[in-house]
């Protein structure tokens, strides 16, 4: 019989994740082009190694992969280093730990802004839970479109958000290079991994306290 943590898919998804950096399992893009499901793509490789039944979304949908005998999703956001690494841009949706009556986690991996070749490591990861980002679960995120623009009122104007919201690199000291869970209080980490500090509210009490957890194998 399974152990009760390991039921949470935060954990387990996050050790294969953690795994596989130790075991340089390396990024595929097709292309240089190829700035976004590069990661996505390194993501559900370890996804599919947890044997959980997954659906992955479409472009611009949130979360990028959701569960389906659990109520948990996964955004993974894939960061450039050096480069951006305190903000990130969120085209579809902002970050929120409850959406649409799921768990969500966001999933933050750094690699190699100019690599030798299309093959990579990744360089380190987050995985946080997404109330860390933003707590607040009442906004609705919504796009309006305006017709009857223009001369002739053939025009339509396509008003579509974007936000930008800090990463977890931005908002913690000491995770660069490492790998690292940050999820809620009452979250045990299990065996496999070993509990770092304890985080209070953060950024003027904006931000739930949580536990930061790092893999225990190095």
């Amino acid at each position: 019989m399974r152990e009760w943590w390991q039921m949470m898919t935060c954990v387990e998804i996050f050790r294969r994740c953690a795994e596989a950096t130790i075991q340089h399992k390396l990024i595929a893009r097709e292309s240089a082009r190829d700035k976004e499901f590069h990661s996505q793509n390194w993501f559900e490789s370890r996804l599919a190694e947890t044997h959980l039944k997954y659906e992955r979304g479409g472009r611009n949908s949130y979360p990028d992969f959701r569960l389906v005998e659990h109520t948990d999703g996964y955004e993974v956001k894939g960061l450039a280093y050096p480069g951006r690494e305190v903000t990130y841009d969120c085209n579809s949706q902002a970050p929120s730990g409850y959406h649409n009556g799921r768990t969500v986690y966001h999933v933050f991996g750094r690699y190699p802004a100019q690599p030798d070749g299309n093959r990579y490591s990744l360089l380190d990861l987050v995985t946080c839970h997404g109330d860390f980002l933003n707590a607040d679960h009442e906004y609705v995120h919504g796009n309006k479109s305006i017709k009857g623009f223009g001369s002739y009122g053939d025009i339509m104007v396509r008003d579509r958000k974007m936000y930008v919201a800090p990463t977890p690199f931005g908002l913690l000291n000491g995770v660069a290079h490492q790998r690292t869970l940050v999820v809620p209080e009452t979250t045990s980490p299990g065996r496999r991994m070993r509990s770092g500090r304890r985080l209070g509210q953060n950024r003027g009490g904006s931000h739930p306290g949580g536990i930061l957890v790092r893999s225990e194998k190095q």
